[in-house]
């Protein structure tokens, strides 16, 4: 499976590599030029309130950062796996891909309230959480069919995907994740974002922000198949140090986050 084009691939690569920096990631994305008009356009959305519009790449590179414009142009690659409206029972591509940017948003703002660094890997984590469901759509296409059609609640989508397909999203998504030499605290997110207790120790931090993230934005309605099948994780949320009322602002506040990130979930 090769579904990320490879500018992308090699993005991601120099953000995590100390002896790369700007000029690297700048040449890069720009052997893709559809690349950098998409995350141009959300360098100058509202998310950001610029005062002067950001006409290149270098000017956008040294105001957001590496960090940042990795996880732009991620967004960007991943949202071209969503095209074809797609629609079975409570689930759809459009839907997903909200999920996905709602988990990121909220993952992050999780980090920055707990003053954790490196909050911006919690985004690129979110984001790409549920990558297995996104394969499994793609790739195995009917018999994921058939696993939306036999949703309901109480009934754990990975159960259902086991008993289907033999598999189910997170060891899908682990196995690819590792292949395209994904962060290492990304891997982990895919495969423990229902249950961080099982992740490595050096992962936890981001893995706990993704689980209670995935959390928050399902309760919200704003779920990855069209309904609530995830666990309350209230031990995770515990180990955080939040409170009912913490939960309540930041679901508050993720509204707002998406309402000034439209031009993220676009697809």
């Amino acid at each position: 499976m090769s579904s990320l084009p490879d500018v992308a691939l090699r993005v991601m690569e120099i953000a995590q590599d100390p002896r790369s920096g700007a000029a690297e990631l700048k040449q890069v994305m720009e052997t893709d030029p559809s690349l950098c008009v998409r995350v141009l356009k959300c360098v100058n959305s509202s998310a950001y309130a610029l005062r002067t519009p950001i006409n290149n790449l270098q000017h956008a590179i040294a105001y957001l950062g590496v960090q940042q414009i990795r996880n732009l142009a991620m967004s960007a690659a991943v949202s071209e796996l969503f095209k074809g409206q797609e629609t079975m029972g409570g689930y759809s591509r459009a839907g997903l891909w909200r999920h996905l940017v709602a988990v990121g948003l909220c993952a992050k703002m999780i980090a920055m309230r707990c003053r954790m660094p490196n909050f911006e890997d919690m985004f690129l984590a979110g984001l790409l959480h549920d990558i297995g469901i996104v394969l499994e759509d793609e790739y195995v296409h009917e018999s994921f069919c058939d696993v939306i059609q036999s949703l309901s609640p109480g009934h754990p989508l990975s159960n259902l995907e086991r008993d289907i397909l033999g598999f189910d999203h997170r060891e899908l998504g682990e196995l690819v994740a590792k292949q395209w030499r994904f962060p290492e605290a990304v891997v982990a997110a895919i495969r423990y974002h229902h249950d961080s207790s099982q992740s490595p120790e050096a992962a936890l931090p981001v893995v706990r922000c993704v689980e209670v993230a995935n959390v928050i934005c399902t309760l919200k309605g704003i779920s990855s198949v069209g309904l609530n099948l995830v666990a309350f994780c209230a031990e995770t949320i515990g180990v955080l140090g939040f409170t009912k009322d913490d939960i309540v602002v930041l679901s508050g506040d993720l509204d707002r986050q998406l309402e000034s990130s439209a031009s993220i979930l676009q697809v």
